[in-house]
């Protein structure tokens, strides 16, 4: 039987197309990062390969880098307002297979395969009545064009007390079942900020797409985006999504890093059980080709080091957004440090100690219970801009036992550390905009 929760047991880590290739990704692209995943990162847990935003555009992109998202244009859809892949783009599509030729690729190197939508209907299936399967309604007849996006204009929202709306996403996630899809990340959901007085607008849209998802014969993982997610609401994310994003598109700017140690405070008692507030994709490495020229991230390394590490403390989704085969070895080396990582697989009950200006301390517990033993995970976190010497007294950090000697194992460096008594006070000097992360056994 389907469960929303058996779907994402621990948050999903893969690899998403937005960052460097913006709208254009292509079949071969996809195909050469999904290699290159398999073979260097799968073994690490690494293992989603998501295409992002209009991929069902042939002329997505050809505006760049003036305008992002080419205004009216006219995607490939079936004949039931369903979007398509773009033959040009991705050819295996071609005669009617859409997405399954690849999705079988990527599933037949250990992978699983995903894809991103905007919530609602193509805007053209509605202007011109087209039909949508298993009901008599039409396209123009089921959407909402008062409601919209800020920021793209390809769709109007699904007006889910009309009869076919119900229908039309189902049909739609019966499509992506055909084709063997088991990631789907629906775009101005989860905060349609359009509607500063109604910025979680989408409601009823995200409950179709639940409902879809249930009764398409397919597991399929649910995240929604943007953010910043509505805390209010963080009860209606938890029964019907897997992840959401509780951040804004997050790029590489260490003020955006900064921002991120608030918003997990407000999210860390949401975490756990198929539930996975999303800090947004990891961008590092090799960065925007498809927004006009490729660079390189904008994060030091010590940023990169602070961006996983509460990333993984917190046990946000991982997402990278970077070019694949692009990664030199001290990123890789980042991506695949199964220590750190393990955090994102077996650790729970993450919580901040204490945060101000210029610090910040996380701590969670590794598999066990505290009466038989159980790891420790202590992040400290320099977010001031200078070097600086973080003291823990340990008698803040529960689960602690004063009169146990603790193994101290430093998870980034792989090394171990000098035990410390359960009543020492931990001191570790942490450059500026970084972070160590530590165990205690």
């Amino acid at each position: 039987m389907y469960s929303k929760n058996n779907v994402a047991p621990t948050p999903p880590m893969g690899w998403n197309s937005y960052d460097y290739y913006n709208t254009m990704v292509t079949e071969s692209d996809v195909r050469a990062n999904a290699e290159f995943m398999a073979t260097h990162l799968k073994q690490f847990g690494w293992e989603y390969i998501v295409v992002d935003i209009q991929w069902s555009d042939p002329n997505a992109g050809s505006l760049v880098p003036a305008v992002q998202y080419v205004p009216f244009t006219h995607f490939c859809l079936d004949e039931f307002s369903r979007q398509i892949p773009a033959q040009n783009r991705f050819p295996s599509s071609a005669n009617g297979k859409g997405f399954a030729p690849l999705a079988e690729y990527i599933h037949s190197l250990g992978l699983k395969f995903g894809i991103h939508i905007m919530r609602g209907i193509p805007r053209i299936a509605a202007h011109t009545h087209m039909k949508l399967l298993g009901t008599t309604a039409t396209a123009d007849q089921i959407a909402n064009p008062f409601s919209i996006s800020k920021w793209n204009g390809d769709m109007y929202g699904v007006d889910a007390t009309k009869p076919g709306a119900r229908e039309y996403y189902e049909s739609i996630f019966a499509l992506y079942a055909e084709w063997g899809v088991d990631f789907v990340k629906v775009d101005d959901i989860c905060n349609t900020n359009l509607y500063e007085h109604d910025p979680y607008s989408g409601e009823k849209e995200i409950e179709l797409i639940a409902h879809a998802i249930e009764t398409c014969g397919r597991p399929m993982v649910l995240s929604l985006s943007p953010g910043p997610a509505v805390i209010e609401k963080a009860w209606h994310m938890e029964r019907y999504a897997n992840m959401w994003r509780i951040t804004d598109d997050f790029w590489d700017k260490w003020e955006l890093l900064k921002a991120m140690f608030e918003r997990c405070e407000v999210w860390q008692k949401h975490v756990g059980g198929g539930n996975w507030p999303d800090c947004d994709m990891l961008p590092l490495g090799k960065l925007g080709k498809g927004f006009g020229a490729e660079r390189s991230t904008n994060f030091t390394p010590d940023e990169q080091m602070t961006m996983l590490t509460l990333w993984c403390i917190f046990r946000s989704p991982l997402m990278i957004g970077a070019e694949l085969t692009k990664l030199d070895s001290e990123t890789l080396s980042l991506l695949t440090n199964s220590e750190v990582l393990a955090l994102e697989k077996a650790s729970h009950g993450a919580r901040q100690i204490m945060r101000d200006q210029d610090q910040c301390i996380w701590q969670s517990f590794g598999p066990g219970c505290p009466a038989h033993g159980q790891d420790i995970f202590l992040a400290l976190f320099n977010t001031s801009d200078n070097k600086a010497d973080i003291t823990v007294p340990l008698s803040a950090v529960e689960g602690l036992h004063l009169d146990k000697t603790y193994q101290v194992r430093n998870l980034w460096l792989q090394t171990d550390e000098f035990p410390l008594q359960g009543n020492a006070v931990l001191c570790k000097t942490v450059p500026a905009h970084g972070a160590v992360l530590l165990k205690l056994r």
